[in-house]
């Protein structure tokens, strides 16, 4: 039951209404499609045909990890055992849930890097995005990668290795909890902690032993999360990309964000600064809540409080044991976290307000006011 619910919640509610509506040959109605049309992350309604892709390369990929992982999890644990701890965990890598069957995570695999490389593989494969898939298998067809595409790849490339470096860098003490390792196996264990806070929640360490500089980086790689369309949380790679290069472009004197010699819409760069804003401001709220309602030993607490917030809206499944100790009340912000953070603060909106879009007739006057 547990890996049909990450299954579902991976590739999404929408995803299976959508395939529903195609199988019974019903139309949808224009609220649904729109809907479904933010959840998906489409420009257009007719878009929405890659829900058939979704499902035959989600599947396709989850096959060869399990097979993958069979060839490591079968010989260690027998042939049922090993196929469906192989089967689980491809699901729950590929999905992005960080559930696992071992009790510890990866624990018991930090120095067997054939298998932490399949599960981390299957992490970026879920976390890449449908509609970035769907342009990498025609590339060869168009000839050209949509800007989407790029600015995702870009974005999440400059993230990986940053990450790496951070890793490197703020954790050089990592022989001290992880045990002693040679080189190429703390490397390999470096960039699966690069990948996995983004989304995942798989680990082969506890996130307790962190440094601070550590764990404050780990809650930032949670707060961004993986690309829209996937099964990833956060605020997604292409908004921070996008600011990114926004504020590169106002530095700059220069009225148009460009990328690869195009230029992005007004529109996806006010989007992107309302996504960024609302999440800030639900997380605060959230955080303040949890901080108010929950017995806290110390001052020192709220930082885990955070990285607990920050972790639901991220669905990441890291934790660093305070989640277990809140009440109720703690219990039930974390989901709605969650929840907002896996559906996508569009979505959520969407349904709430019923916004429906529309071009404005009237302009008022403009006036310029100081800012910073």
């Amino acid at each position: 039951m547990i890996a049909v619910l990450m299954e579902v919640g991976g590739l999404g509610f929408m995803t299976f209404a959508v395939m529903a509506s195609m199988l019974i040959r019903r139309r949808m109605k224009m609220s649904t499609r729109l809907l479904a049309q933010e959840a998906f992350n489409l420009d257009h309604l007719s878009q929405l045909k890659v829900v058939g892709l979704i499902i035959r390369l989600s599947v396709l990929i989850q096959v060869v990890g399990a097979l993958l992982l069979w060839c490591d999890l079968g010989p260690r644990y027998g042939l049922l055992k090993g196929l469906w701890y192989s089967v689980f965990h491809a699901i729950a890598a590929f999905c992005n849930a960080g559930f696992d069957l071992f009790g510890n995570s990866l624990a018991n695999f930090r120095q067997d890097p054939y298998l932490l490389t399949v599960v981390a593989l299957l992490i970026i494969a879920g976390s890449f995005g449908f509609l970035v898939w769907d342009d990498l298998l025609t590339f060869r067809r168009h000839r050209q990668m949509s800007l989407h595409t790029q600015l995702a790849l870009r974005t999440g490339a400059v993230i990986m290795v940053g990450s790496v470096i951070v890793y490197l860098i703020t954790e050089r003490n990592f022989h001290q909890f992880a045990g002693q390792m040679d080189g190429f196996n703390r490397f390999v264990n470096t960039v699966f902690m690069a990948i996995t806070p983004r989304t995942a929640g798989l680990t082969t360490f506890s996130y307790t032993q962190l440094s601070a500089a550590g764990l404050a980086f780990t809650v930032l790689l949670m707060f961004i999360g993986g690309t829209p369309g996937s099964t990833a949380g956060g605020i997604k790679i292409t908004t921070v990309g996008l600011l990114a290069l926004q504020t590169l472009a106002t530095l700059r004197g220069r009225r148009d964000t460009t990328l690869a010699h195009r230029r992005f819409a007004q529109e996806n760069v006010f989007r992107a600064l309302t996504l960024v804003f609302i999440s800030l401001v639900i997380l605060s709220g959230a955080i303040f809540l949890l901080a108010e309602t929950q017995p806290l030993p110390s001052h020192d607490a709220l930082a885990l409080v955070t990285f607990e917030a920050v972790s639901a809206f991220g669905t990441t499944g890291i934790s660093v044991g305070m989640a277990s100790q809140f009440n109720f009340l703690g219990k039930m912000i974390l989901i709605v976290l969650m929840f907002i953070g896996r559906v996508g603060i569009y979505t959520v909106m969407f349904s709430i307000f019923n916004a429906q879009p529309h071009r404005q007739t009237y302009r008022y006057p403009e006036e310029r006011v100081l800012i910073g």
